[in-house]
């Protein structure tokens, strides 16, 4: 297992910041892999929710008020001794109440079709979905900071051999100065290294540009600055022996496709569900409830019944067949899905590992390259001396090696991060398999929590 050789620019002390300890910090802190968490949670809240189809509902309701009556009645009376005498009474009555009721009705479902079932199952399905699209964040995130710390060794370390290659040069531009004035070259060989100089110069300053946009991507990814970053070193030890084996992890364990099975499992049974709006349902309904001063003053009524509720669909206009139609149409999409997933995922295990395989040899080529650049360049410069070569050519040997050195820089960190994508491409890029000191969020364990709760607003 090759080391990286970018680490050799960073400080190596006893507190220095490793790349397992970066995506440890990643996986505990990052905000977008949090939100993601809180967002299982959310689903997690659908099992009970579909459970209540089946649980009983009570409810109360009740009233209360002011009522004020005036009575006014009109009577002739007539004198039995002279009928043609009459008289006529009025007689006005004022009277208050408080009228006020109570009902408390409570209803539990017999049979519905099995919708709840249905739904229930279809919820449950949804939350494992959301696990490996969770899955699927954890591995992103973690990448993400195998990424950045790598970018930040490989840019600290072309950083490093631009200002080496400044240095080189102004110390060269100083010799090739004091050899003009010694009559051994002309003017034209202290021009051109003056201007591989001034070349030097700016690719040291986009190189720290590049570093510093490193360094703000880790800083967001990671959570921290960097610091003392130790070297970083390939994964091979969890990855398939060959190609072939890395496509048939990939397509049993990526979380990308088992969640579109998943999707697939929560379409199926929607229809399920939908189907049950045919079918008749059965509920027994009670009621208990009093009356006072509703119906008159004075008045009072108390009572309860138990009912038996059965409601049979006969037609509804088409809104159910034509839900039943779409939600058929959405699960074979789910299915296509599905199918679709695994062509991507396969196409992934393919591009990563022959990326990790052309690191390898690009890291080989580069050390041979830079054996043979040192050989020559040495060569140059001894035959300079005795002027068999010019200024110019001991600048173009000096460049092949710069140029082969930071080759070899960036063929490490391609080797390393290749191989940390090979992992996340088979679906095992998880604190479980790099054995991250114990971290790991288990969301089962707020799913068990309030799968079957019946009340409550607190979360766990």
């Amino acid at each position: 297992m090759a080391a990286c050789a970018v680490g050799a620019v960073a400080a190596q002390t006893a507190r220095a910041e490793t790349l397992m300890g970066a995506m440890r910090r990643a996986y505990d802190a990052n905000p977008q892999l949090n939100a993601s968490r809180a967002e299982l949670r959310a689903i997690d809240e659908g099992v009970p929710q579909a459970q209540a189809g089946m649980r009983p509902r009570v409810t109360g309701d009740g009233y209360l008020g002011v009522q004020r009556n005036r009575l006014v009645t009109k009577q002739r009376d007539v004198n039995i001794n002279d009928p043609t005498d009459t008289a006529i009474t009025k007689n006005i009555q004022n009277g208050g109440s408080v009228p006020r009721s109570a009902h408390l009705t409570f209803e539990q479902p017999i049979f519905d079709g099995f919708k709840a079932q249905n739904e229930t199952r279809a919820a449950e399905s949804g939350v494992f979905a959301g696990r490996e699209r969770l899955r699927l964040t954890e591995q992103r995130i973690l990448f993400d900071a195998v990424t950045a710390y790598m970018n930040v060794l490989r840019d600290t370390a072309a950083l490093k051999l631009q200002e080496s290659n400044v240095a080189v040069l102004k110390e060269q531009l100083r010799q090739t100065r004091e050899r003009y004035q010694y009559g051994q070259i002309t003017l034209t060989d202290v021009a051109q290294v003056e201007a591989r100089l001034a070349g030097g110069k700016s690719l040291a300053g986009a190189a720290r540009a590049t570093l510093d946009a490193s360094i703000g991507v880790y800083r967001k990814t990671v959570g921290v600055e960097p610091t003392k970053l130790a070297p970083g070193a390939p994964i091979d030890r969890l990855l398939p022996k060959s190609r072939e084996e890395a496509e048939r992890i990939a397509q049993n364990e990526h979380p990308f496709i088992l969640a579109a099975l998943h999707d697939a499992d929560v379409a199926d049974l929607d229809i399920k569900a939908l189907e049950a709006d045919f079918m008749p349902k059965l509920s027994i309904v009670g009621d208990i409830f009093t009356q006072t001063d509703i119906s008159g003053i004075g008045n009072r009524n108390v009572g309860a019944k138990v009912l038996g509720h059965l409601n049979v669909p006969i037609y509804e206009g088409g809104l159910t067949s034509s839900r039943v139609r779409q939600a058929k149409e959405t699960a074979g999409q789910r299915r296509f899905d599905a199918d679709v997933a695994r062509a991507e995922i396969l196409s992934l295990v393919r591009a990563y590992w022959g990326a990790l395989q052309a690191a390898k040899t690009q890291i080989s080529a580069a050390q041979t390259q830079i054996a043979a650049a040192e050989r020559a360049l040495y060569g140059i410069r001894e035959e300079a001396k005795a002027g068999q070569r010019t200024t110019l050519e001991i600048l173009i040997a000096q460049q092949e090696l710069l140029y082969a050195r930071i080759a070899l820089v960036f063929a490490q960190r391609d080797r390393v991060v290749a191989s940390y994508a090979v992992l996340a491409a088979i679906g095992r890029l998880s604190t479980a398999s790099l054995d991250l000191d114990g971290f790991g969020y288990d969301p089962a364990v707020h799913f068990e929590q309030v799968k079957d709760l019946w009340g409550g607003t607190a979360t766990p």
